[in-house]
This record gives C-alpha cells, structure tokens and sequence, in this order.
C-alpha cells in the first residue's frame, strides 16, 4: 500500500508493522547536513552537502576542556542545531522544532510526521545507537528517521555510521532522553521548504567569516586555533592514558567530526562551488588557503596520535607550531572572505 506523504518526493508505505518513507539514501560525511540533505530532498531541494554546510555557515573553532569532557575537544564547527538555524534563515526555510520532557510526547511528535509522510530530524546521544560503530558519548548527533515499526526506528546517517540504518526503539529512546554536555530534550524536527527557494551565498560566507573573526572568547574562531596550539604541547600531561585518548582525540578530530580536516573540506567545496557562481579574486583567495589547510589539519591528527602511541612530546610540539600557523591561515582566509560584501 502506498499512499503520498506531504513533501515533493518520496512515498509513504503503511503497513501492519509500521510505516515507512521512501527516501534517497544519499551518503554524508556530516550527520547535521546529512540529515539536512535528506529532509530538503524530501521538499524536492538538492543541494551538495558542502553547498549545505556553507549556506548553514557552519565553519567554525572551539577548543573546550572541562571536567565534563574529560579530554580536551577540538571542535571545527558551530555548535549542534545552529548550522540548522542558519540555514533555515538562509533558504527561508519553515523550520518546525519540538522539544519536551516527556518521552511519551517525544515519540508521538516524530511519530506523527512519520505518519502524515514527512522525514524528521532528532538529536540524540549517538552512544545509545545500536548502528553507531563508536561508543562514545555525543549528545549533538543528527539523524534523519524516515520509518518506525513495532520494534525498531529506520534512521538515515553518515557513510562511516553505515547510511540506512535501525536501532531499536528503546535504544533510539535512551539516545534521545540522554542528558550532559550538548543534548537537547528530545529534539526533532522538520523543515519544509518554498516552491522557489533563494539561495544567498554572499551573506552566508561574511556571516561565518565575522563570527570566526571576532569571536567573543579566546576559546572560539582563529582565537581558538592559536589557543589550542599552545596547550596541545602539554597534553601527555593532561591524562592517565595517553596512549588512549589522544589517538582517540585525532580520531574524532579528522573521522567523526568534532574538528580537523573534516569540516575544512567541506568549507572548501563550498568556496569552490562559489568560485564557479561568483567571479571574486577575494573568494578564490578563500578558496585556496581552506584547501591548505584542510591539508595541515590531517598532519596535527597525525602529530597528535604518533604522540599518544610513542609518549614523545615532541610530536606535540611540532602539532602546536603547525596549529599556530593554521590559526594564521584561517584568520587571512576568512579577512579576505569577509570583504565579499564591499566587492
């Protein structure tokens, strides 16, 4: 049986076990712009995923270490949701956030979209996933979920979490009444898109680049790079186990996408499918110091696992000279990026 849902595209399928929505199972690299691209396509808006993570101006730098985190977190965007926000505003999205603290309610709202035929995103703690290969906790993971039955919920994640996935619903439960360091309190949502939809590149980039250039703490932006290029020197001492968590902190730095060279790619995709739009010496500027840097990124994951592995403190060093450049790199891109406006 299968009955229209309410988006452009795809098709919804009930049946005695539950209901599913036929969805492109296109991969991603990032769970927020891999959901993204799922909900937008369902509105019939195909956009690249580096289109999306630029247009949602999610480049950014944090470097936060707390007793929460335990180990120091690089992280190379903005915060969880905000790259949804931005690009809601962008593309004048209708974008439908519910939250509660009730897991009843919880499930009724996603249930319901699922039902009237329309994908939705939730944020969750991806350590409660069943499909996740990575058992830590991070409470800023997007997926999109496209289908449920009586025991498991059908989600839609990045390539490296296996794109089409299940869980079950008691696992996807947890996930999303998990609490701590960047939850939300069962978060989903949906977003629906005009007929016409506009596209603004140039406010998008100078937005992202003033926000990396003045940011409001040492801890965000360029500010952060050079900040995390003179503590990463001593982070044999800032752990019982190094041989762990540094290999384990590269790890998330340039696979799951907490920083490095992941979110640098991205960004300059998106610059070079901007250059193709906009004729712009001070975008193709942008362009080819982001792809520099992407690359330096990859070496610091490197630096900073050798040094877990070997316990040699000089890989960190080298790690923080390399950051410090990349701190100037990234600060000349975005000062030539923010002059789009004026050009």
């Amino acid at each position: 049986m299968c009955q229209q849902g309410t988006g452009v595209s795809g098709c919804r399928r009930v049946h005695d076990a539950g209901v599913s929505i036929d969805v492109e199972a296109r991969g991603g690299q990032h769970c927020e712009t891999t959901a993204l691209g799922v909900l937008l396509r369902h509105q019939g808006v195909d956009l690249s995923e580096a289109m999306l993570f630029g247009l949602g101006a999610g480049l950014s730098f944090i470097y936060w270490d707390s007793k929460s985190v335990g180990f120091p977190f690089l992280g190379g965007r903005v915060k969880p949701f905000e790259l949804t926000r931005n690009l809601a505003r962008t593309l004048k999205l209708e974008l439908l956030v519910q939250e509660t603290t009730s897991p009843r309610k919880a499930w009724a709202n996603v249930a319901a979209s699922i039902d009237a035929g329309q994908p939705v995103g939730l944020q969750l703690d991806s350590y409660y996933l069943e499909s996740f290969s990575s058992k830590v906790h991070f409470g800023g993971h997007v997926v999109a979920m496209h289908g449920y039955d009586d025991q498991n919920a059908y989600l839609l994640d990045t390539d490296q979490q296996g794109g089409a996935v299940s869980t079950s619903r008691t696992s996807l439960a947890e996930a999303r009444a998990a609490r701590g360091p960047m939850t939300a309190k069962h978060r989903s949502f949906t977003l629906s898109a005009p007929r016409e939809p506009s596209v603004q590149i140039v406010p998008a980039i100078t937005a992202c680049a003033d926000a990396f250039l003045h940011p409001p703490i040492a801890n965000l932006g360029h500010r952060g790079i050079e900040k995390a290029g003179k503590l990463v020197r001593i982070w044999l001492e800032r752990t019982d186990d190094p041989a762990r968590d540094l290999p384990q902190a590269a790890l998330l730095m340039e696979k799951a996408g907490t920083g490095g060279a992941l979110f640098r790619n991205l960004y300059r995709d998106f610059l070079g499918e901007c250059t193709e739009l906009l004729d712009s010496a001070d975008l193709r500027t942008g362009h080819r110091l982001y792809g520099e840097a992407a690359a330096l990124w990859t070496e610091v994951a490197g630096l900073i696992a050798t040094a877990g592995e070997s316990l040699d403190p000089q890989y960190l060093v080298k790690a923080g000279s390399i950051l410090a450049d990349l701190s100037r790199i990234e600060r000349d891109a975005m000062q030539s990026l923010s002059r789009l406006s004026t050009t």
